[in-house]
């Protein structure tokens, strides 16, 4: 029998879909050049995949055509030699759409495999992010913003050939750069992302993550039930109206926090989340209406608070809000829990202006793609200078 390879591509259903698509296309044409077989396959794609939620490509390639029909034989792979994260913000976990819970990042990544990262971020950052693991495995860092511009659609910044090129490096067994270039130029027709590929195969960093390192804390999950433990007839239970809130300070109750669903938790979705300016909040109620995800929690003295265990992230909230920078997204990759703002605002309010003040002053433009169509042609050279100096 001979060597089996997989390779994972974790991405923002819709809006990353065509990226990643090319990059497990890609892997497995430029194996193809290197006389191995391969195939490459999406794990979702129906209604589940939207709105960023987390989803996935497969490439699978193979050292014979035998050992390639029984990794087929498989729905998808247990275990993979690289794991591509195309969007940092996922290295805080995955949940799919409601089935497993929250995922770690380097979940199926091989001991000794490698987590290829796209980001502006340093690897100890990443580290930190990422559940821990009792094996190693190896952190690669592709320099670059998230690919988002709209529906089906991403930045044309070279970050699919400068993934492709990072796979070359950190695995030379499974691809060569030589095929990979020759590949990118038959599928793009452009030498530049030729160049872009080369680039990033010299310029990769790589650093070893050992046993431990990373968020100790154990990833949210929960057990399906069994067929014998489910209700009788097609009724569906229904989530209750909620509970009121407790003042941490005073312990006055008041408000409402609405009940939400015990099992799926949509932070894994967002890239951005808001931050709650709690003294210039006039309690106008748009955010708290126009939320889509019914995220925002009534406290005792009328404010509202955003859930991060319920907000996606979609910046409807800053949009609708008439006050200057009473409600900002912030980047994902600034915060290490889901906390309630305003707890922590009535416990120490000076502290958390402060804290506040620091989070917008390091707001990155908008990222995400749900408010916009077509490319953000504006930024692609931006991205490209990026990519070239880094």
């Amino acid at each position: 029998m001979g060597k089996l390879y997989a390779v994972e591509i974790v991405y923002r259903g819709i809006f990353q879909k065509k990226l990643a698509t090319n990059i497990s296309r890609a892997i497995v044409l430029a194996a193809h050049l290197d006389g191995k077989p391969g195939i490459s396959f999406g794990r979702y794609g129906d209604s589940p995949e939207r709105n960023g939620i987390p989803a996935k490509n497969f490439a699978i390639v193979a050292t014979d055509e035998q050992t390639l029909q029984e990794g087929m034989a498989k729905y998808e792979p247990k275990e993979v030699d690289i794991t591509i994260s195309v969007d940092d913000t996922l290295c805080k976990g995955v949940e799919s759409w409601a089935w497993y819970g929250l995922q770690p990042i380097n979940k199926l990544t091989k001991p000794g495999g490698t987590l290829i990262v796209t980001s502006m971020e340093p690897a100890e950052k990443l580290i930190e992010m990422a559940h821990n693991r009792e094996t190693p495995y190896n952190l690669a860092i592709v320099k670059g913003s998230r690919s988002f511009s709209g529906l089906w659609v991403y930045k044309d910044d070279h970050t699919d050939v400068r993934v492709l090129g990072a796979i070359a490096k950190v695995m030379p067994e499974l691809v060569s750069l030589d095929a990979m270039k020759k590949t990118i130029l038959q599928e793009w027709k452009d030498p530049v992302k030729v160049a872009s590929a080369e680039k990033s195969y010299n310029r990769v960093t790589k650093a070893l993550v050992q046993p431990g390192q990373g968020n100790p804390e154990t990833p949210y999950q929960f057990e399906l039930p069994k067929w014998h433990e489910m209700g009788e007839g097609v009724a569906i239970p229904c989530i209750p109206v909620g509970k009121t809130v407790e003042d941490p300070v005073t312990h006055v109750l008041g408000g409402i926090r609405p009940d939400r669903n015990p099992t799926f938790k949509k932070f894994s979705t967002r890239t951005m989340r808001p931050v709650v300016n709690f003294e210039t909040c006039i309690k106008c109620t748009l955010c708290w209406l126009q939320c889509p995800d019914t995220c925002f929690d009534v406290t005792p003295e009328g404010l509202y608070d955003a859930n991060m265990e319920a907000c996606c992230g979609c910046g409807v909230c800053e949009a609708v809000c008439p006050v200057d920078k009473c409600v900002t997204m912030v980047a994902e990759t600034e915060f290490a829990d889901n906390g309630s703002q305003w707890e922590t605002w009535r416990k120490d309010s000076t502290g958390y202006l402060q804290w506040l003040n620091q989070k917008i002053e390091s707001r990155p433009e908008r990222s995400h793609g749900f408010r916009f169509k077509g490319q953000y042609q504006e930024q692609v050279g931006e991205m490209l200078q990026i990519a070239q100096e880094s």
